[in-house]
């Protein structure tokens, strides 16, 4: 059973007892013993004849017989029974006593040997016990100890790649190139592997071209996997540049495998260029590296520095170094940063470093033109109380110079600053006193100018008011166990009563504003703490004057302000403590306030010499008086601009800089000021100017040799002669290019051999004279004035071999130009070897560089030898190769291309089209980076052009322009520049015929110039009817001139045309008094100057000449209206507030005796106010307007010099629009809508100042709009708008709106007609309702009955009357208010039911009085009273009033007939 399945508590804990035994052993032990008892019978039985058994049963049947002997012998005679059976008796117990003993024998041999056989097992299985924890120990994933190294070497060298790994299980290591694995049985002659302890080695036997990639190794085993991977380049041979002569080089080298690694090479792959930045600002410098090997317990040391000073980790900054990446943050940028940082990995071999510039730009100022921020704050001379700070003063280079700064203190822990100095201190330092013992402060300066106080600078170090002596006067012992014994000095002098007086009073620092004395303290100290006071005296006033004495002072430093200047002091110091004060010190030597540093002087001549694209190398000699500098201030710059910029922004201490950041092709001048503790110099003189260009790499009176060629290409090939093709240089050395040389060899021959005498012209040649089926190699040198430059790599090996398929050969020379973000142009040549048929077109392929898969960018093959690939990814690298095509199909394929980084370059710039003065038409290109040997190189169609007829190419300095001599059609295509010596510049630009068109027509106008009119020929009508033609041009001069032509004949200047010409304006007219008929026809004005010539012709036939005549008359009549009195003014109408509408005019050229009256269709309207024409204004106003003011208004102005009319027809529109504002001005008055119940329902009012039914007016429910009808009532009065809700019911509920229409605007009123609201309207109108129809119904006297009645007695009277009532109403009569009964006397009737009468029959005087009909039904009724007065004969009758008639009393219905009816659904 193996160890690993058995669980630990098993494989631990064993127990031997025989319990524990199986069941094969039990049975091995009792078949054991019954064959030893078998076999002890057995012997028994045959030695007493009782026959032989071998087994038990055998032995037991025979026993069973010998009993039975026994038996009939015990028969025969007793004795004989007796004598056997004892006998037996103890033959038996023998052997069984013998048996029991062999048994026990046994039983012992068994258990030990199966004891011996459980140990032995146990043992084992603690082996391998122990053997798995120890494997399970020792077991990890593979490590790699020592990584694999890149390698350079020459070609037909052998090279071994090496590397050692760990782990275990033992990994497997597996070899791959370019991720594709190698296998030595594929080629056991190139690659052999080998591992030996962990080491394993690839040899790669005799190293070609072809071997240049990258290798990787994996190890594997069960626990993981890691690999480790390394470049081969593979160089071809140069002239004298072979190691090793052929046969002397062995082949190959046995390798040691004790691999010990005495230097680790670090190379820098991404790197931090010069960075910009900004005050405030996060940045992180960052720098990854190759590190071989790649040891995890021997790693190379990261430092980085800061103008060669050591940086650490602090608040400001943070480093980081691991993943193959170094990295310095900076978590908020101050000018302290600027300088110039390097990184320095450092190892036991050596040092590997990089550096670049970093500068910080001064953040924006908090107050327009203030001073940037002070930088570098330290502490120095630090004491109980008093600490000495400094800084360095700020670039002002368009600020106004700085005029003093302020110090600020802060305690550590706090965030309160305090201002320490009251008045700017002029000079970078600065004496602070006033500080709290055993407390620590850090300090900040801020620059003060004119303008305002800069931002803070960066806070300085953290520094404690301790006395440094303090630490002189204590000793500490160190005891057993850790303890130690602190002793100070002070205890050892005993007690010392008052001190004595301080020694070795001096000026440790004199300045124009401050003197800071020093001093001894006395000794002995004394165990006491010490106080200071300091006396000055002004030489020769003979008094002393305490400087402190409100603030004790308890460091031996002091800063003594308030000092006259100029005057020279002593100075004396007397110590005190609780005691008392000490004698003063002795006086020092006069000391006179004065700045021990001055300004430096200027520096002296600046020299500024070419070195990148983008930066200048300055140099200056140092000023005269250096001491004490802080260093130097660049500024630069452009030509022309007198705008100064800052270069740095800190002080270098050097006197030669390097200015970044300059725009390649510009000019630029530079200046230097020197800085120190005081202020900065002035301004160095001016260096002379530079173009930022690269400086040549080599320079020999400004030229050098070209580089080497390259891209060496076999074009074709007939078996005897081999075509190539390369790449000219990429720079020319500053002089063009004669020609080059070419050299060829044999593979494997180490001698080259010359191929031209003479210079190859071109980039293509032809080698004759070859030997078939041979392998050559070839390298080129391009020559120059200055001389051959170095050859090209050697090509690889071409085989001389006679093309014949029928595909067209590799095109060549392939060329990359205006790469832009996302595309580019590719440019080629055609194959030299077409094939058998010709070429057709070319397709061209590209890829990324880090993928595998070609990508064809044009689906049909193009005609042209050049394409523009686009769609292409930006930041993105590819690579490029071209197919040319014939009938045959696709031929071979280019070179690759190298590979290109798509990304616009900063500052690209690209052709542009113009005219120039002389009219001519060009294409112009700027290119900044050209230098003096930079070639602009035009082309069409991406073919240089050399068409002298038709082109002129004319460059100066960093600017080329491409003239068309003769421009027509033909010149519509793509045109293309490209400038040598830089990288890669180029542009191109399509001249289609639209621009060609412009161009030309540009160029025309400047050839044949013309005189830029602002204004063409126009005409205006003049207050009299007179007519004004004018013209006017951008300018004239004073020796232009014109003429006027009218229906091609000139006119001249005279009365009827008055010709005039305002040069200085540049405008020509022409007025003609008198406009009639005949003057119909084409005006035209010819103007000339100088060269330049244009006209202008108006037409004035058919309408337009009509509507000019009309215009003049019209004028010409006004003119003659204006005369006399009239109008200024005609009438118009206005609204007033109140709604009323106001005609009104204005009328000019007055005077007494002028007549104003107001028409109204022909009659004359009297008006309550004679017009006051003096005003100027006549008014006449319509209080309420309506259908009835209608009409012809008309206003006159008459008197003897003239007469004027103004009319106004009030109807149609203007009714509309005068209706309309009237609505605009009653609609702002409109009152809220309000109810108002009525017996036929409920009435909704708005109140206006002025409503007419002809307002435009909308009423609306729940936003529907609302009809006039007999459910609802639309109307209104004079002053109230108004819907009547007839029978209202609950659909009648919701929101209505009243909406009344002005000219500008509407105004709305809203009521909620529900709810509470409209319970209460309804009820109220129940009851109007009910009242009505009781009042139309109820009984009611209709007529007949006088007030009163005068008749003689003993006539008859008879009174009648009319009734009426529904029912029919009851009828009483009454007198005196008393009922009475018809008699003889008094009679009553009611015929059919609606006439009643009272008939008195012979009146006597006693009928006189009061009669009263009482009229009543169920709905109510009324009395009518009648008075009657009985004369006697003969008496006057009494004088009455006649007509008459008795006033009714009503009586009211009864309460049921009143009650209201519920609601209607």
């Amino acid at each position: 059973m193996s160890s690993i399945a058995v669980p630990f508590y098993q494989r631990r804990h064993k127990h031997f007892d025989q319990s524990y035994r199986n069941i094969q052993t039990r049975y091995v032990l009792e078949e054991y013993a019954a064959r030893k008892a078998a076999s002890r019978q057995a012997a028994y039985y045959e030695s007493s004849g009782l026959g032989k058994t071998t087994c038990r049963l055998c032995a037991r049947r025979a026993r069973t017989l010998a009993h039975e002997a026994i038996q009939e012998s015990r028969k025969r005679t007793h004795e004989q029974k007796t004598h056997a059976s004892e006998e037996k008796r103890i033959r038996f117990a023998s052997e069984l006593s013998a048996l029991e003993k062999e048994i026990h024998t046994a039983r012992h041999r068994a258990r030990e040997h199966l004891d011996r056989l459980a140990i032995q097992r146990m043992v084992e299985e603690n082996m391998a016990l122990e053997r798995h924890a120890v494997e399970e120990s020792i077991s990890r994933a593979p490590e790699i100890l020592v990584r694999l190294r890149s390698h350079t070497v020459w070609e037909k060298m052998s090279v071994s790649l090496c590397f050692t790994v760990q782990g275990f299980p033992t990994p497997v290591v597996q070899w791959y190139k370019n991720e594709e694995m190698i296998t030595p049985a594929s080629d056991p002659v190139k690659y052999r592997i080998e591992s030996k302890y962990g080491v394993h080695v690839l040899h790669i036997n005799r190293a070609d071209f072809d071997d240049s990639a990258t290798y990787s190794a994996v190890a594997t085993n069960i626990h993981g996997q890691t690999s480790t991977n390394c470049a081969v380049i593979v160089r071809r041979f140069r002239d004298g540049e072979e190691p090793h002569p052929v046969g002397i080089m062995p082949f190959h080298l046995p390798l040691s495998y004790d691999v010990c690694f005495t230097h680790i090479d670090v190379q820098f792959l991404e790197k931090f260029g010069v960075t910009f930045a900004t005050e405030g600002e996060t940045l992180t410098l960052k720098c990854s590296m190759l590190i071989t090997p790649d040891l995890k317990r021997l790693r190379p040391r990261a430092e980085w520095y800061r103008d060669d000073v050591l940086i650490k980790d602090s608040k400001w900054t943070k480093m980081y170094f691991g993943e193959g990446q170094a990295a310095l943050s900076f978590t908020h940028l101050n000018k302290d940063d600027e300088g110039l940082y390097t990184l320095r990995m450092v190892t036991k071999g050596g040092v590997s470093e990089y550096s670049a510039y970093l500068f910080v730009r001064d953040a924006d100022a908090l107050i327009a033109g203030a001073p940037g921020a002070p930088m570098d704050v330290k502490c120095h001379d630090a004491n109980r109380d008093y600490v000495i700070v400094t800084w360095k003063p700020p670039n002002t280079t368009s600020e106004s110079p700085v005029i003093g700064y302020f110090v600020d203190k802060c305690e550590v822990g706090l965030e309160n600053w305090v201002q320490c100095n009251d008045a700017p201190v002029k000079i970078c330092k600065y004496p602070v006193t006033g500080l709290y013992e055993g407390r620590s402060y850090i300090f900040r300066v801020r620059a003060v100018n004119s303008a305002g106080i800069s931002r803070p600078s960066r806070a300085s170090e953290p520094v404690a008011a301790l006395d440094p002596v303090d630490l002189e006067r204590t000793q500490t012992i160190h005891v057993d166990e850790g303890r130690k014994i602190v002793i100070s000095k002070d205890d050892l002098e005993g007690d010392i009563q008052i001190p004595g007086p301080p020694t070795n009073v001096h000026a440790s620092e004199i300045s124009k504003t401050y003197i800071v004395l020093s001093w001894d303290p006395p000794v002995p100290h004394g165990r006491e703490p010490l106080t200071y006071f300091i006396e000055k005296s002004m030489v020769g006033s003979g008094s002393w004057q305490r400087v402190n004495a409100q603030v004790a002072v308890k460091s031996p430093r002091y800063a003594v302000f308030d000092l006259a200047e100029g005057k020279p002091y002593v100075f004396r110091v007397l110590s005190s403590n609780k005691h008392g004060i000490s004698d003063p010190s002795e006086i020092t030597e006069p000391i006179q306030p004065q700045d021990t540093i001055v300004v430096p002087s200027a520096p002296g001549q600046v020299v500024a010499t070419r070195n990148t694209k983008t930066s200048v190398v300055v140099q200056w000699d140092k000023p005269k008086q250096e001491e004490d500098l802080y260093g130097y201030y660049i500024d630069y710059s452009v030509v022309g601009s007198n705008h100064w910029e800052p270069s740095n922004h800190k002080p270098i201490k050097y006197n030669r800089f390097v200015v970044h950041g300059l725009e390649t092709g510009e000019q630029y001048v530079f200046r230097v000021k020197a800085v120190n503790a005081v202020g900065s110099s002035e301004n160095s003189q001016e260096s002379e100017a530079i173009t930022v260009q690269a400086a040549l790499r080599q320079s020999v009176s400004h030229m050098a040799c070209p580089s080497y060629p390259h891209g060496i290409t076999l074009l074709n090939c007939d078996g005897h002669s081999m075509t190539l093709g390369w790449k000219a240089p990429r720079y020319s050395g500053g002089t063009p290019i004669l020609g080059y040389y070419m050299d060829k060899r044999e593979a494997n021959h180490q001698n080259w051999h010359e191929v031209n005498s003479s210079l190859i012209t071109g980039t293509i040649y032809t080698v004759e004279d070859l030997a078939e089926d041979t392998f050559y190699e070839f390298k080129v040198a391009a020559a120059n004035l200055v001389g051959i430059g170095q050859p090209s790599d050697p090509s690889e090996h071409f085989k001389c071999k006679a093309w014949t398929m029928p595909e067209p050969g590799p095109a060549y020379d392939l060329m990359i130009c205006e790469v832009r973000n996302t595309s580019l142009v590719l440019l080629w040549k055609a194959p030299v070897y077409e094939g058998k048929s010709p070429i057709t077109g070319y397709l061209v392929d590209y890829k990324e560089v880090d993928t595998e898969n070609w990508i064809t960018a044009n689906e049909k093959p193009t005609s042209k030898r050049y394409f523009k690939v686009t769609d292409l990814h930006e930041g993105h690298t590819y690579v490029f190769k071209v197919r040319a095509v014939n009938d045959a199909g696709v031929g071979k394929s280019s070179e690759i291309s190298e590979p290109v980084l798509v990304e616009s370059r900063p500052g690209t710039k690209e052709i542009f089209s113009g005219v120039d003065d002389e009219g001519n038409i060009y294409l112009a290109f700027e290119c900044k980076e050209a230098t003096d040997a930079s070639h602009f190189a035009w082309g069409k169609s991406y073919e240089e052009i050399d068409d002298s007829d038709k082109f002129q190419i004319e460059t100066e300095g960093n600017h080329s322009k491409l003239y068309f001599k003769n421009p027509d059609k033909s010149d519509v295509g793509t045109y293309s520049i490209s400038v040598s010596d830089t990288d890669g510049v180029s542009s191109s630009f399509v001249m289609d015929d639209e621009e060609l068109e412009r161009l030309m027509a540009l160029s025309n106008e400047i050839k044949n110039p013309t005189i830029p009119l602002k204004s063409e020929l126009a005409y205006e009508v003049l207050e009299k009817g007179e007519v004004r033609f004018w013209i006017q041009a951008e300018s004239l001069s004073p020796d232009s001139t014109f003429r006027f032509v009218i229906n091609d004949k000139e006119v001249e200047n005279s009365d009827r045309h008055k010709i005039n010409c305002d040069r200085s304006n540049g405008i020509i007219e022409m007025v003609m008094d008198r406009f009639t008929i005949d003057n119909e026809g084409t005006y035209t004005v010819q103007i000339q100057d100088g060269k330049a010539k244009n006209q202008s012709s108006l037409v004035l036939i058919g309408d337009a000449f009509k509507a000019a005549l009309a215009e003049s008359e019209l004028q010409r009549k006004e003119f003659l209206r204006k005369q006399g009195p009239h109008f200024s003014e005609f009438l118009y109408w206005e609204i007033t507030e109140e709604c009323e509408v106001l005609f009104s005019c204005k009328v000019a050229n007055i005077k007494k005796e002028t007549v104003f009256k107001w028409y109204k269709d022909g009659s004359g309207i009297d008006t309550d106010e004679v017009p006051d024409l003096q005003k100027g204004e006549c008014h006449l106003s319509i209080p309420r307007l309506s259908r009835k003011d209608e009409g012809v208004y008309k206003a006159t102005l008459s008197d003897d010099r003239g007469h004027d009319v103004s009319t106004l027809e009030l109807s149609g529109k203007v009714y509309d629009d005068i209706m309309l504002a009237l609505s605009g001005v009653s609609g702002k008055s409109a009152s809220p809508l309000k109810i108002l119940c009525t017996e036929e329902g409920i009435r909704l009012q708005c109140f206006l100042k002025y409503y007419n039914e002809e307002m435009k007016v909308n009423w609306s429910h729940r936003e529907s709009k609302i009809s006039s009808g007999e459910k609802m009532k639309i109307g209104g009065g004079e002053e109230v708008a108004w819907l009547q809700i007839s029978e209202p019911t609950e659909k009648d509920k919701g929101n209505y709106t009243f909406e009344i229409f002005g000219d500008k605007e509407s105004y709305k009123r809203t009521l909620d007609l529900s709810g509470q609201a409209f319970d209460d309207a309804y009820a109220e109108f129940q009851r109007l309702k009910a009242a009505a129809f009781a009042e139309k119904n109820r009984g009611k006297v209709i007529g007949g009955l006088p007030d009163v009645v005068t008749i003689m007695d003993g006539k008859t009277l008879n009174l009648t009357c009319t009734v009426f009532g529904n029912p029919d109403p009851e009828v009483v009569w009454f007198k005196n208010d008393r009922v009475f009964e018809t008699d003889e006397h008094y009679a009553f009737k009611l015929e059919q039911g609606k006439y009643a009468s009272l008939t008195i029959k012979g009146v006597t005087s006693e009928d006189s009085g009061k009669y009263s009909i009482h009229v009543k039904n169920k709905y109510g009724g009324e009395t009518v009273d009648v008075t009657i007065s009985v004369y006697r004969h003969g008496e006057k009758m009494p004088e009455i009033q006649p007509g008459q008639l008795a006033k009714p009393r009503p009586i009211p219905p009864s309460e049921e007939v009143l009650k209201p009816e519920g609601k209607e659904k």
